[in-house]
């Protein structure tokens, strides 16, 4: 991909760190102007980065959250724990923040670069959506949400669910910077 596409590169860690790890280090080396918070199973359709974009080149945010649970936008319907599970953490992690998100837990965040890369970001798993979330209320940042859509594997297909964990860090992270 990279000798089509001479802008992309291909970043590599020394072993499978966890999904937080690989974020930090892109984000370290990012260089635009945005970072899009993109997982690579495809669920999120990369054709909605204009959508996700809108409210920062407008100058009207500094993070966009995509929803899964607001718009009109088609979504794959799955199970219905994993929903009351990501609407439980999304519920604890409004009440800690005092943001009024539909779906933290959402893949899809999109930054200005410059902001993300101040946030010091310590989560080496799936905590990082909390995490981020509860660092750039504190900073009481412009945070946007638009509708996206959603094409959610199963478990057969390799989906991953670690909210137990995510629930639990939530907490430590509010009272971290």
């Amino acid at each position: 991909m990279q000798k089509e596409h001479p802008a992309i590169r291909a970043l590599f860690q020394p072993h499978n760190m966890g999904k937080g790890a690989a974020l930090r280090r892109g984000i370290q080396e990012a260089t635009g102007e945005f970072v899009v918070i993109q997982d690579a199973d495809l669920e999120y359709d990369p054709a909605e980065y204009p959508l996700l974009l809108e409210p920062l080149i407008d100058g009207k945010a500094d993070v966009v959250y995509g929803s899964r649970f607001m718009g009109g936008r088609p979504h794959r319907v799955l199970y219905f724990w994993h929903s009351v599970g990501n609407w439980l953490l999304t519920l604890f992690s409004n009440a800690l923040t005092d943001l009024n998100l539909t779906d933290m837990e959402t893949c899809y965040k999109v930054f200005r670069r410059e902001i993300i890369q101040s946030i010091r970001l310590e989560e080496n798993r799936f905590g990082f959506e909390p995490e981020v979330t509860v660092k750039i209320a504190k900073r009481r940042l412009r945070v946007y949400e638009v509708g996206i859509s959603y094409s959610g594997r199963t478990y057969e297909e390799g989906k991953k669910s670690d909210g137990k964990m995510a629930f639990a860090r939530s907490g430590a992270w509010s009272n971290s910077r």
